[in-house]
């Protein structure tokens, strides 16, 4: 029998502590909507729904598990003592600021946990992991040590899977993951081209960068992953964003292209020298050809992309060998990108289906589908290593759920993240969730 390759996605569980701080400088919905009184249980429950619609369309998903957060290691790191309901307490008054980000909910967005590639791709075969250390945002450095343990427990075989420490903690290596990386293969079990998008260079600023807002993803980082994952320059790609559009609230790549298999889907404005670039990747590619399905300004304009996230979709093969789109609900109530969704679909591209999803929750704080999942391409016999406690299925989905109906708050004020009492509950939940997923003890409280 032939082995079977699939594509893995691994969607972030939404955390207890959902939130809408606007913690994100550079993320336009993220900043619209901050301060707004959040729902942790709609949130979590949409995630699920999303991660059950994919299972039901054949996919092969997973479950990653959130931080915890408020996160008062980090607040002891900083000067503040007592107790827990102290040191949350001091914190909030002394340095509310410094309080809010310990209480992110971002962790949930796992395109930006880590970047992957997979064993077809490397030189020792073996599936690599780099969390991402998303030095850009103090509330997201806060990440990497934890997502780190998350995955190591998840993907724990050495004989198949390799971890590293996270780049160093500097502006100069900013790696915002999956985010700004993107893989274009013939099938998943043949070697493909790894796309990394950076959106500056760090030792050399005479080169083009934003001035508005923060290029996230260095040239020099994107480097340091592929040295680490042991990728051939043969099947390598750096491209750098257009300045342009960060400025214009493009904080990661995936809000402006998605790639899948032999797919590249893009904004014209999405990249610098795009020409050249697009002739590199269709000839590292090999004999077979790329789609590169261009949006013109014209079709949709930048600001749609952003306010919908078009391109913050997840572009999925399905077990049919046909692709789909994964698009929020957003894009279905713009008219033009509506529209321009039901045209592509007609025309002849690989991609044949749009499937809306409701994912507001997860919106308005500035992320859509392709931000709550980590893609990962594994063989049968990969897949058989990876902890299978964290794979979705309909067990565990109603599992899940009764899991987040016993410990989640309806809403959440941005005031009730200093209540000692959310910390209590948060920790209750995500022990249990630890023995749900068999993770063992990933968390600082646990450990």
């Amino acid at each position: 029998m032939s082995s079977r390759h699939v594509e893995v996605n691994f969607d972030g569980l939404v955390g207890p502590t959902h939130n809408y701080a606007g913690l994100s400088y550079g993320n336009v919905a993220s900043l619209s909507n901050a301060k707004a009184t959040s729902s942790p249980r709609s949130a979590a429950k949409q995630g699920l729904a999303k991660m059950k619609a994919l299972h039901d369309l054949g996919m092969v998903q997973g479950v990653l598990a959130p931080q915890e957060r408020p996160d008062t290691h980090a607040l002891r790191r900083l000067g503040f003592t007592g107790n827990d309901g102290e040191v949350l307490a001091k914190a909030a008054q002394q340095a509310p600021e410094i309080f809010q980000a310990v209480c992110s909910a971002s962790s949930m967005w796992t395109a930006n946990a880590a970047t992957v590639s997979p064993g077809a791709d490397t030189a020792n075969g073996k599936v690599h992991f780099t969390p991402a250390n998303l030095t850009n945002k103090f509330h997201r450095s806060l990440e990497p040590q934890t997502s780190g343990r998350i995955l190591q427990s998840m993907f724990a075989n050495p004989r198949y899977f390799e971890h590293h420490t996270h780049l160093p903690d500097n502006e100069h290596f900013g790696d915002e993951g999956a985010a700004n990386h993107t893989r274009l293969c013939s099938s998943y079990d043949k070697a493909g081209v790894e796309i990394f998008t950076f959106g500056r260079y760090a030792f050399d600023s005479s080169k083009p960068a934003p001035t508005r807002y923060p290029a996230r993803q260095t040239y020099e980082a994107s480097q340091a992953i592929a040295r680490l994952h042991g990728l051939s320059d043969e099947t390598t790609v750096y491209i750098q964003q257009n300045p342009a559009v960060i400025d214009q609230g493009v904080f990661h790549n995936d809000v402006i292209a998605v790639g899948n298999q032999n797919v590249l889907f893009y904004h014209e404005q999405a990249f610098l020298d795009t020409e050249n670039k697009l002739h590199e990747i269709q000839q590292k590619f090999g004999s077979d050809p790329v789609y590169f399905i261009e949006v013109k300004t014209s079709e949709v304009s930048v600001e749609d992309a952003v306010q919908t996230y078009l391109f913050n979709t997840q572009l999925i093969t399905l077990p049919s060998g046909k692709m789909a789109i994964i698009a929020p609900t957003e894009c279905q109530e713009n008219d033009r990108v509506a529209g321009y969704l039901a045209q592509l679909v007609t025309r002849d591209t690989p991609i044949q289906q749009v499937h809306y999803m409701d994912v507001k929750q997860s919106m308005r704080n500035g992320g859509g589908p392709a931000c709550l999942r980590l893609r990962v391409a594994l063989n049968d016999t990969e897949l058989a290593a990876v902890n299978p406690a964290v794979i979705l299925t309909d067990t565990l989905f109603n599992r899940l759920n009764q899991w987040v109906d016993k410990h989640y708050r309806d809403d959440l004020a941005v005031a009730d993240l200093a209540d000692p009492n959310l910390l209590e509950e948060s920790r209750t939940a995500l022990d249990e969730l630890t023995q749900i997923l068999k993770l063992g003890s990933v968390y600082p409280f646990q450990l």
